[in-house]
């Protein structure tokens, strides 16, 4: 595992402890962040693509960003909860090329360390029901600005316990792109790189060295997607980040990743997330009334 491929900047957004009494029942979660659970008591599930894992006391649970997922909980269930925004630039999510186990035993290390993120960061803690809510409200947009305004020390210091957090899973991750064929991978770092401009299939086709039909045919049999859609669903990934850190016009925002048709951009925005860029944007943007209680 080279060095260089794995080196990021993590950004704490919320954190905290959670006591829930069978109300941490939300489906179809889908974020442009990660999230790391410590189990304290209790039993609930996550389940990932269909795939469930039944929570354990003391084992941490590592949800990547952009991953669909939801919760079950019939009973009591205390948890701390970390939700980690990963600053990327045109470089490949860290969670793009690695699998990072979903389920690792905590050490006595790990766990002081988050319970001292959670000490630290009172004006972190979640304040809202649904995670529908938080993943799109003005939260994000202040804890990230919180972070670059926070103090050097603090700021060092929770991102040298989140690294520390993520470098348990780092441990027992591995390679996402073995066996994938290097002209593919070539290609895939092309789009990230580009991501800002358009990309034609005609070009990432000479840059593999294929002709157009060989190289969609490889492509969607090593990437189970054409690149066409490929490129589309990073697109309107980026365009859902720099909603989050950056105050843009939608026009703006389609003119910095390659979209000359505003309305194509719009549309292919609503297909992918489900809402409409205006919409998202306001529900970003709009102030909201805390909730006394509070959710993981």
């Amino acid at each position: 595992m080279n060095e260089n491929r794995v080196k990021r900047e993590f950004i704490l957004l919320n954190v905290g402890r959670a006591v829930h009494h069978a109300d941490w029942n939300w489906k179809n979660i889908y974020s442009p962040f990660a999230r790391i659970h410590l189990v304290e008591s209790g039993f609930a599930e996550i389940v990932h693509d269909d795939l469930r894992y039944p929570l354990k006391k003391g084992y941490l649970y590592l949800t990547p960003p952009y991953t669909k997922h939801s919760y079950a909980c019939t009973g009591d269930l205390s948890l701390y909860y970390i939700h980690i925004y990963e600053a990327l630039g045109k470089q490949l999510s860290i969670f793009d090329i690695l699998d990072f186990p979903v389920e690792i035993k905590a050490d006595e290390i790990v766990e002081a360390l988050i319970k001292r993120l959670v000490a630290v960061n009172p004006e972190l803690e979640l304040q809202f029901y649904d995670p529908k809510d938080y993943d799109n409200s003005p939260t994000l947009i202040k804890n990230i600005s919180q972070h670059k305004h926070a103090r050097p020390a603090m700021d060092m210091e929770n991102e040298g316990i989140l690294k520390l957090i993520i470098s348990r899973f780092l441990a027992q991750a591995s390679d996402k792109n073995l066996g994938l064929d290097e002209r593919i991978l070539q290609a895939i770092h092309y789009i990230h790189s580009n991501i800002d401009k358009p990309i034609k299939i005609e070009e990432l086709a000479q840059t593999s060295c294929l002709t157009e039909d060989h190289f969609i045919r490889l492509f969607k049999k090593q990437m189970q997607c054409t690149p066409g859609k490929y490129i589309n669903q990073k697109k309107i990934e980026q365009a859902q980040l720099m909603m989050l850190v950056k105050n843009v016009t939608i026009k703006e925002l389609a003119y910095r990743l390659g979209f000359e048709n505003i309305s194509y951009f719009n549309r292919l925005f609503k297909k992918i997330s489900g809402e409409n860029p205006g919409k998202m944007q306001r529900k970003m943007l709009a102030m909201k009334e805390p909730s006394t209680k509070k959710q993981g």
